[in-house]
């Protein structure tokens, strides 16, 4: 039977509130544990200030320097830090790794209500949402001539309550919290696969969208406005160690970089076997990671080194494509980001958007969130309809270079 030591995780909260909180994972090691582990402290809104890593390719040892928020919940994370640790078994003196089985895909909610729009509802239906660890994997917003807002909602529960009765009346009384006397209605029953597939939305994007927003040849042209990304520096050397490859990265720092890195590194299935990212003051993060492939053997052919160095310079550059298009008279807000080969999307874009457009007083009149392959890669894609009639004094500019910087946490 599996064992995971209740020393697998540790956190220690920084006394003082300038100094970061330190992270200790000590567990069995597996391909893309890595971006598993930083794709949570994603989702828990922290910074990574600093990052260790170490590996003998069995045994792991991570180190994890982080910047929390005032109600960020240590214990939660503690928890779901663990849950993505590998297991261990101990037999006769001797430890055994046990094999991972792919998990069973989880149930999917549908949430349905009805109430009176008012500007800035569907942010905070979406910050209880993420409160109740409720992933959203679909939604489709609409909103009537007479002001009313049809919501549905398809997610997934992390706490596996949403089944029972009291999971139900929790997420009810929480949403009426912010909804207050305008909800009309609230429902909440599983669904299966062909339902959410049937309520995803639009099945295409246009080619010219697609040709604006996941054009590769785009990277290469000079930006020379605020949103714009410095040019990431990905070299890799294979004299230093005799197993090894180093990928050394120099790039601009955002909000989510490392799991950027770990995902792309999952995907191309590479182990770090020692590691160490910092942050500079002026923003640059700078990586030294020690790597190998699947067989144990350091990256060697210049085929395989120039396709993860332009993948990783491509993540870099654009971890997430937005756009504003002109729909007549209104104007639809696109905001894309890349799915893992494990099927999983970037936490929180969401919830970022809907901030930004919040904090902008724009109104949404309707928003869907889909999956597409395009170019030989799936894709998350985000569509929010905006009011143009509605818009007052704030540019599309504005809009764009806002919701951009809220999804890369820049001031």
């Amino acid at each position: 039977m599996g064992i995971l030591f209740d020393d697998a995780v540790i956190v220690r909260q920084s006394e003082k509130e300038e100094e970061p909180t330190v992270i200790t994972v000590n567990c069995p090691d597996k391909t893309g544990l890595g971006s598993d582990l930083c794709r949570i402290i994603l989702f828990f809104g922290l910074t990574l200030v600093r990052t260790d890593v170490s590996t003998d390719g069995k045994w792991c040892y991570i180190v994890l320097w982080v910047v929390g928020r005032p109600n960020t919940r240590w214990g939660l994370l503690k928890k779901r830090l663990m849950e993505a640790c590998p297991s261990s078994s101990l037999a006769s003196g001797i430890l055994y790794y046990t094999q991972l089985q792919p998990p069973k895909p989880p149930h999917v909610f549908l949430l349905k209500f009805c109430c009176h729009d008012r500007r800035g509802l569907l942010h905070d239906v979406t910050e209880v949402l993420c409160e109740l660890e409720l992933t959203i994997k679909r939604v489709k917003v609409s909103t009537t001539p007479e002001g009313k807002v049809m919501d549905l909602f398809f997610v997934t529960d992390a706490r596996e309550l949403l089944h029972t009765n009291k999971g139900k009346e929790d997420t009810y009384e929480h949403l009426k919290a912010v909804i207050r006397d305008t909800m009309m209605s609230c429902e909440i029953e599983m669904v299966g696969p062909e339902i959410t597939a049937c309520c995803q939305g639009t099945s295409f994007i246009s080619d010219a969208v697609s040709q604006g927003m996941f054009n590769i040849e785009m990277l290469d042209k000079p930006r020379d406005d605020s949103t714009a990304f410095q040019c990431p520096s990905v070299t890799m050397d294979n004299s230093l160690s005799p197993s090894h490859t180093l990928l050394q990265l120099v790039c601009q720092d955002h909000k989510g970089l490392l799991y950027d890195v770990m995902r792309t590194l999952k995907d191309y299935n590479i182990q770090i076997s020692y590691g160490r990212i910092t942050t500079k003051e002026n923003t640059k993060c700078e990586m030294d990671l020690f790597i190998m492939q699947a067989d144990g053997k350091k990256i060697v052919d210049p085929s395989k080194q120039d396709g993860l160095q332009s993948r990783l310079q491509m993540e870099l550059s654009r971890p997430l494509r937005v756009s504003l298009i002109s729909r007549g008279p209104d104007t639809e807000l696109l905001v894309a980001n890349p799915v893992e080969l494990s099927g999983k999307g970037r936490p929180l874009v969401f919830y970022d958007i809907t901030l930004a457009l919040k904090m902008l007083d724009t109104p949404i009149f309707s928003a869907e969130i889909g999956r597409y392959v395009i170019k030989d890669r799936e894709w998350e894609v985000y569509r929010i309809l905006l009011d143009e009639g509605d818009l007052g004094c704030v540019s599309k500019e504005k809009v764009e270079e806002t919701v951009w910087k809220m999804l890369m946490s820049w001031t």
